[in-house]
């Protein structure tokens, strides 16, 4: 299946083919059956939409608040909703097994395919090839057209049923390739991890994500605040050491206790004090000073190591209190 001609990108075909010659050389190294990948490479050419889409993310293009509200609608919160209730039993068994709070699943199955309703229809073998070939994040999207292949060579999923959105992000919790061979669960022990198409393991995909990058079910998100001038001019002051690998997390303040927040001037948003409890907390300004401030606890991390973005993480937040646990 070959890629639009209206939509392929005048790259160099020399480079492009050695490029696709590397890869499968790699691949067949790696212990991938040639027919595979015969399979999969076959008619792949890099796509200009894919390239323009990742160069114009909704996540880095949008102040927070046209983002949240392109989400957080009624519609979308009163469907979420209803589909808490319909599945009340599995989500609590879920939440159960993973210790994480079915609000949390919903939100982030909300945002990703609005419930399963958005359906990615990108070949995934031309996309991921395209932003592999692609200077920007090449090693990334290297390692994940390995782990496609990978997925296509245990039987993990058929050639045609390999589409996704233009980033290879697939199935109903949009996990990339990678994230399905660590993450997927099978949780209703039929011997597939059908995240395209099976609730139970949809939801257990995503609760088992967010449990392997730290979720505590004793805690929530966070909330939003309010900053006095005084420590906004200062918050250089309390910048976060080292790098994490996410962008997101590194522009975020280190942590400090709440009840310290509370001394520096932090209040909620009514004016009210911080709850007397006994955790820590960063803040975070997705727009930069003079817009909304939140204080986010450990569990907003993880939702940041699903996707590295504030807009994001804080609409998947929010989406979440507006969902609640019924």
């Amino acid at each position: 299946m070959s890629a639009p001609a209206a939509e392929t990108v005048s790259f160099d075909r020399k480079a492009f083919d050695e490029f696709l010659a590397g890869v499968r050389s790699e691949a067949l190294q790696k212990g991938i059956k040639g027919s595979v990948v015969d399979t999969a490479l076959a008619g792949v050419e890099p796509v200009m939409r894919i390239i323009q889409r990742d160069r114009s993310q909704a996540e880095f293009k949008l102040d927070f608040a046209t983002y949240r509200d392109r989400v957080i609608t009624p519609a979308n919160v009163a469907r979420g909703q209803k589909l808490r209730d319909e599945d009340q039993t599995l989500l609590r068994q879920v939440a159960g097994r993973y210790g994480v709070q079915p609000r949390f699943i919903l939100a982030i199955w909300g945002i990703e395919t609005r419930y399963g309703a958005v359906k990615a229809d990108v070949p995934l073998f031309h996309s991921l090839a395209t932003l592999a070939y692609d200077r920007r994040r090449s090693s990334y999207f290297r390692n994940e057209l390995f782990a496609a292949l990978t997925m296509l060579d245990r039987g993990y999923i058929d050639y045609p049923s390999m589409k996704g959105s233009w980033a290879g992000a697939m199935g109903q919790p949009q996990f990339m390739p990678s994230s399905y061979l660590a993450y997927a669960e099978d949780f209703d022990g039929d011997g597939r991890r059908d995240i395209w198409g099976n609730r139970a393991d949809v939801f257990a995909s995503i609760a088992n994500y967010l449990a392997k990058h730290g979720w505590t079910t004793a805690q929530t998100w966070g909330r939003e605040v309010k900053i006095p001038p005084g420590l906004q001019a200062r918050l250089g002051d309390f910048a976060r050491e080292g790098k994490s690998g996410c962008r997101a997390i590194d522009q975020m303040t280190r942590d400090l206790p709440l009840a310290e927040w509370e001394k520096l001037g932090v209040r909620r948003t009514d004016g009210g004090e911080l709850p007397k409890v006994q955790i820590t907390g960063a803040l975070v300004q997705p727009d930069g000073a003079g817009g909304p401030a939140f204080l986010v606890y450990g569990n907003y991390r993880a939702i940041l190591r699903y996707n590295c973005a504030h807009h994001y993480a804080l609409t998947v937040s929010l989406l979440a209190d507006r969902l609640g646990d019924g």
